[in-house]
């Protein structure tokens, strides 16, 4: 499959699908306290999806070659879940940190989002993962720029988790997003710069980094979607989806609750 270069009409699709999910994830927030399960948070932004944006939940029933269908609106990932967490009767208590992951479908296009949420107060060392993971993905978005290459994103995701003596999961990556849920190019969040294809303008992908506070392994859970740290460590992630412009890049997945780029970014030499 080749890297599909969206149209003007394409991206504005795209940002329009974007908006949308970045909005189901300022819907939720409010929801996210204790006591409160993660199957109700699924119920809750179906409905909003559904009822109210009149999109599609792209996850309900996804079911790639060797998958089960997944069978819940959104992805829903506590603590040392890594990714592809689905929502149930677990019930939320103060310090855990969530994760909740977002594509819809509208008017044929996907828009994918996902941020990391505090239950509650949370640890010292949860709050400088979720930070220092959000970090890993700005520095990779402002790498976006014709001419760079999909190695220097994952190279500056890698160096500033392990510079803060994380681990990057490397069995996940961000992709290539548009008519399809996932498309070419993969977006590795490790590698080396100068390496990989080269970014042109029209390119849209997602930008996903899964950093953990231990080591990198994972496992799969029975349910055959949910992906946990093999050491139990916890895990974040942060997820934009990303076009390239003529002179740099534009972030489709942001609206009115969507966290700011962290300032000042740390170095990304």
């Amino acid at each position: 499959m080749s890297i599909v270069i969206k149209s003007d009409a394409e991206i504005a699709a795209m940002r329009l699908a974007g908006r949308l999910a970045s909005e189901v994830l300022d819907f939720i927030a409010p929801h996210v306290k204790p006591g409160v399960t993660t199957g109700h948070l699924d119920t809750l932004c179906h409905q909003y999806m559904v009822s109210v944006q009149k999109t599609i939940p792209a996850p309900l029933n996804y079911a790639p070659p060797g998958y089960r269908p997944f069978p819940k609106s959104v992805c829903t990932s506590v603590n040392h879940q890594v990714c592809h967490g689905i929502p149930g009767d677990k019930v939320l208590k103060n310090g855990d940190v969530l994760n909740i992951d977002v594509t819809v479908i509208k008017d044929g296009f996907h828009g994918d989002t996902s941020r990391m949420f505090f239950v509650g107060e949370p640890s010292i060392a949860a709050r400088r993962l979720c930070q220092v993971t959000h970090e890993c993905m700005w520095l990779g978005i402002e790498q976006v720029r014709p001419g760079a290459t999909l190695g220097d994103i994952g190279h500056v995701i890698q160096r500033h988790a392990e510079a803060s003596g994380y681990s990057i999961v490397r069995e996940f990556c961000g992709h290539g997003i548009g008519r399809r849920f996932h498309e070419e190019p993969q977006v590795l969040h490790y590698g080396r710069p100068g390496v990989g294809e080269k970014l042109v303008p029209g390119m849209i992908f997602t930008i996903e980094p899964m950093v953990n506070a231990g080591r990198r392994e994972v496992r799969e859970l029975a349910d055959g979607w949910t992906i946990v740290t093999k050491d139990h460590s916890l895990s974040a992630q942060w997820e934009h989806t990303v076009l390239v412009t003529e002179t740099g890049y534009d972030v489709l997945t942001t609206s009115a609750g969507a966290p700011a780029r962290p300032a000042p970014l740390p170095a990304a030499a």
